[in-house]
């Protein structure tokens, strides 16, 4: 083990302290959902991890943690182990740490805001300030910006986000075009998905065409994935049914369907938004970390 990374264990240590302290002084409170389950979400790009025993290790808490919003737990947030297979890089590995928080009653804009606040505070407890050097720049986390996906595309690739996105071309230039210029001088929140990248989003009622979906990025990198959450069980289950036909059609794992999350429809989930953050990337960020290996011990 290097003394950097015992270091940015250290400063990881501080991290998680002063995160948890945040949330606890919002009114959140804390909650621990098993890893392993019967069924993921299914997504169309990120493959679980099986577990054996028909189970699998778990790539988000989302759906249990929704199931307690069903129950009213108001505003709860969790610090956990999320396992994506076959994912490797310098930002990616099969088990990551993520942050994931719900507030019932929140809309997607005032989780942005509370987001951004979480990330300044963060960097002040642990680095003693906002500003951050990183690849020979300063990025000033009081900067905050807030542009819609399809002004970003317009902006940085030249083209429309529906269109690219209609013509199956969206994934290649945001991370080729837009992504890099995400968050060059602050926080920036990338906001509006098109509504074919809905995921578990409801659509925004002052445009359809969209949904109610942000992500945050600093310095190029992306953080965090938001949504006003979607809480039409009709709406949710035939999503959930493209997506099983999608990753029937690219050869994935066949999953079964999350019952117990569709009974929580069922019941009723609030009007509520919801936030996953990639807590190593954080970390990454305030240490000035190149590798996640720099900033945990895998």
């Amino acid at each position: 083990m290097t003394e950097t990374l015992l270091k940015n264990l250290r400063t990881r240590s501080a991290l998680l302290r002063t995160v948890r302290d945040f949330f606890y002084a919002a009114d959140f409170f804390e909650v621990e959902t098993p890893v392993m389950i019967p069924a993921p979400a299914p997504e169309e790009y990120i493959e679980s991890v099986p577990a054996g025993q028909g189970k699998f290790l778990r790539t988000s808490p989302e759906l249990a943690m929704k199931e307690l919003l069903s129950f009213g737990a108001g505003r709860i947030f969790q610090i956990g182990s999320a396992f994506r297979a076959g994912e490797f890089g310098r930002k990616h590995r099969e088990e990551f740490t993520i942050l994931e928080y719900y507030a019932a009653g929140w809309d997607y804009e005032k989780l942005a805001a509370f987001t951004a606040e979480m990330i300044l505070r963060a960097a002040e407890a642990v680095t003693g300030g906002s500003r951050l050097s990183l690849h020979g720049k300063t990025v000033d986390l009081a900067n905050v910006e807030y542009i819609t996906v399809d002004e970003a595309f317009r902006r940085y690739a030249g083209v429309s986000a529906f269109e690219v996105s209609a013509a199956d071309k969206f994934d290649e230039l945001m991370v080729l075009k837009v992504e890099p210029e995400l968050g060059r001088n602050g926080i920036t929140f990338l906001c509006d998905y098109p509504a074919d990248r809905a995921s578990l989003a409801r659509l925004s009622p002052a445009d359809p065409q969209v949904a109610e979906r942000w992500e945050v990025y600093i310095d190029g990198m992306e953080l965090g994935n938001a949504f006003g959450e979607l809480t039409d069980g009709f709406e949710q289950k035939k999503r959930f049914a493209a997506a099983q036909a999608f990753r029937r059609a690219h050869g994935m794992l066949e999953y079964p369907e999350p019952e117990a999350f569709y009974r929580a429809l069922d019941r009723g989930l609030p009007d509520a938004s919801g936030c996953a953050v990639g807590f190593d990337r954080l970390t990454m960020l305030l240490t000035g970390a190149e590798d996640i290996s720099q900033v945990r011990f895998c």
